[in-house]
This record gives C-alpha cells, structure tokens and sequence, in this order.
C-alpha cells in the first residue's frame, strides 16, 4: 500500500471507530483486527506499542475494559500521527489532538477551501458552533447545506435565521430522520468526501479526532447515500 492509501484507510477506520467501552461485537473485533494489520504494514507505531495494542484488545472485557479502550484508540491515532508525515503534502495536517482548537479550526477550513460550487455538512449533533465557528470559512461564492437531526436544532435554527440575514452564501438545513445518521461529513462539489471524527460542537475538546478525505470510491458512495437522505429529509 502507497503512504496515502495507508493514511486514507487508518483515518478512515479511526472515523468510524466502535464504542470500544460497549461490549464487543463480531463488527469490533473486525476493527480492531483491521487498525493492527495497517499498523504493522505501515510499520507505524515501534514493537512495544504494537504488543501493548495486541494485549489490550485481547481483554476487552472486564474491569480494565475502560482503560484498554484508551489504549487501542491512543496508539490508533499515534499510528496515525506516524502515517500523516509520509502522506502528500495535500492531506496533511487533518490529525488534531485534543485542545488544539486552532488546528481543528485550520484543519476544516482547509477542507472549506476547496469548495468552488457546494459545501454539504453531516453532522447529527449540529447546533450554533457549527455555523458561527467554522462554515463560515467557505468560500463565500459556494452554498451550503447542513444535514442534522432535530436533537440540537433548537440551538441551531436562530443561527441559521441570522445567517441568512447577514451572510452571502445560501445557507439550507434539513432534519433528517431519528437515528439515521451516523456520520460527521464534509462533501465537497459532489466529488469529495471528508470523514470527522467528531461531532463540530465536541471537536478537539476533550479527545484527539482526525479530518481525513475518504477514497474516491468510498467516498462517492458516501455521497450518494447521503444525496438521497437529503432529497428525503424535512426543512428546518
């Protein structure tokens, strides 16, 4: 696998991340088994962390469930600190450790920038942040377009009014349904898609997250999925 290929897919998986503290699944394990074989390949993190990766999720049950959860995620994303450095200059900078509120700030914004027709924005737990923090940073020539569900509309359906008032781009926002989505996206003219690893209002606060770009071919059915959510949804 190329260095961006292994970046891509150790961002990917670290996106899509289980609940590593719930009970495992047959889904975990198989994630679980995934990150350790890119970890090796990519030769990414040194044999003391590979043996403590390997200890920690074979007991992923019990007491120490909790602090073993930690470790797989914290080696996972020190995996994909290592794999940044040797990824095109293109893609990098989109790991962003916990507290560094500038560097999730420039990571996005870096993904906005890219934009010359349509910004599109998943994210289930959208409120005011989003609009006021960061889809300000899109170019203003673009529309924009935010797929939530009705959990956190309340906070973000004066911010949009607002913005709407004051700001050039078309803003839309649309309500999916209950527990549909699952995904924090950025998808970009229909073409790109960028995974977040957490929510816009949580992001970089407590726990380190990544901004990757998925594969085109992942990411086009990422699109299409959620092209077909929005056309379902209601208007906010």
């Amino acid at each position: 696998m190329t260095a961006e290929a292994i970046y891509l897919r150790v961002g990917s998986l670290i996106a899509d991340a289980p609940d590593l503290k719930a009970d495992p699944t047959p889904e975990t394990h198989r994630w679980v088994a995934q990150v350790l074989a890119l970890i090796e390949a990519g030769e990414l993190v040194n044999s003391a962390s590979i043996a403590t990766f390997k200890v920690a999720s074979q007991n992923m049950e019990g007491p120490l469930r909790d602090l073993n959860a930690g470790t797989i995620l914290s080696i996972a994303h020190q995996a994909l600190a290592k794999a940044e450095l040797h990824a095109p200059a293109e893609l990098q900078g989109a790991f962003i450790a916990a507290g560094h509120a500038f560097d999730a700030f420039a990571a996005v914004g870096k993904a906005l920038g890219t934009a010359t027709g349509d910004v599109f924005i998943v994210d289930p737990y959208a409120e005011a942040k989003l609009l006021t923090d960061y889809a300000v940073l899109a170019p203003e020539t673009v529309s924009l377009r935010v797929l939530t569900e009705a959990t956190y509309s309340k906070a973000l359906k004066p911010a949009a009014e607002h913005w709407r008032q004051q700001m050039k781009q078309a803003l839309e926002v649309r309500l999916g349904a209950p527990r549909t989505l699952h995904d924090r996206l950025i998808l970009i003219d229909g073409k790109t898609a960028f995974v977040l690893g957490q929510s816009f209002k949580d992001l970089a606060t407590r726990a380190h997250t990544s901004l990757v770009r998925m594969p085109p071919d992942a990411g086009k059915l990422k699109i299409e999925a959620y092209e077909l959510m929005w056309s379902s949804a209601t208007l906010l």
